[in-house]
């Protein structure tokens, strides 16, 4: 049987920034865009949660269809497979519009099933060093072809409700902020392409919100896909606008 640790491609003894590093990767190689499935990417997730919530590896179940056929029994008509394969919705949306065909979703479990907006982020560092510049028509495909490290370049899927902040530190990543709550840039990032929803009023010029700047800390996606970089506090305009993170970690500490 499969366990979590196979899923991830390490050994059973492995530490905790190893199952880190390895999720990172395989999140990577399985998401439907990078010639994964829904199937795959919900597998390693899994896997991945199974070991960081310290479960037993002996009881993970390789197979999300495994859960549905012993939550609800064997689908209709005597079929063990999935229907439709993989085939299956992405986006943010968590529900069924009204009026929808209950068939079409008989058997199956809508919160594994539904893909949550991805992010394609960059490191704005790598642009330093590279002398890439974010107006350039190629940068991600550049970005892919360098085959950079997953701390600098990869993908990551936002959670219902979720800022870009909170996802990034989901996946382990330590992407710069401060306030939390839209009152300096340390959290800024460059929207290449797809759009971010800032809910509330935040210190960003509306030139900055035209040039696609957002704060990751309260910003959520509202397409299914977008590029971003990340790490741009240091830009001018947007350096200016930066706290002393140190003062909000010292607040965090004496609550």
């Amino acid at each position: 049987m499969e366990s979590p640790y196979d899923v991830l491609g390490i050994d059973a003894d492995a530490d905790e920034d190893a199952v880190v590093r390895a999720y990172r990767r395989r999140v990577k190689d399985a998401h439907p865009d990078h010639g994964g499935s829904l199937a795959e990417f919900e597998r390693v997730r899994r896997a991945y949660e199974h070991i960081t919530n310290g479960r037993d590896p002996s009881a993970f179940e390789a197979n999300v269809e495994d859960r549905h056929r012993d939550r609800n029994g064997p689908p209709s008509g005597g079929s063990s497979g999935p229907r439709g394969g993989d085939d299956v919705r992405r986006g943010s949306g968590r529900s069924k519009p009204d009026g929808e065909n209950a068939d079409d979703s008989a058997g199956d479990d809508t919160d594994e099933r539904t893909l949550g907006p991805t992010v394609e982020y960059l490191d704005y560092e790598v642009l330093e060093a590279n002398g890439w510049e974010l107006t350039d028509d190629d940068l991600f495909e550049k970005a892919e072809a360098a085959d950079l490290d997953v701390d600098r370049h990869g993908l990551l899927v936002v959670e219902d409700r979720e800022t870009l902040l909170e996802a990034a530190e989901r996946y382990g990543f330590s992407w710069p902020y401060a306030c939390r709550g839209g009152a300096c840039a340390n959290c800024a990032v460059a929207v290449v392409e797809g759009d971010v929803e800032m809910p509330v009023s935040t210190v960003l010029t509306d030139e900055m919100k035209e040039q696609g700047i957002r704060l990751s800390c309260i910003g959520q996606p509202v397409t299914d896909s977008l590029k971003v970089v990340f790490n741009i506090e240091r830009l001018p305009g947007l350096a200016e606008l930066r706290l002393p993170a140190e003062q909000f970690e010292s607040a965090r500490a004496d609550d």
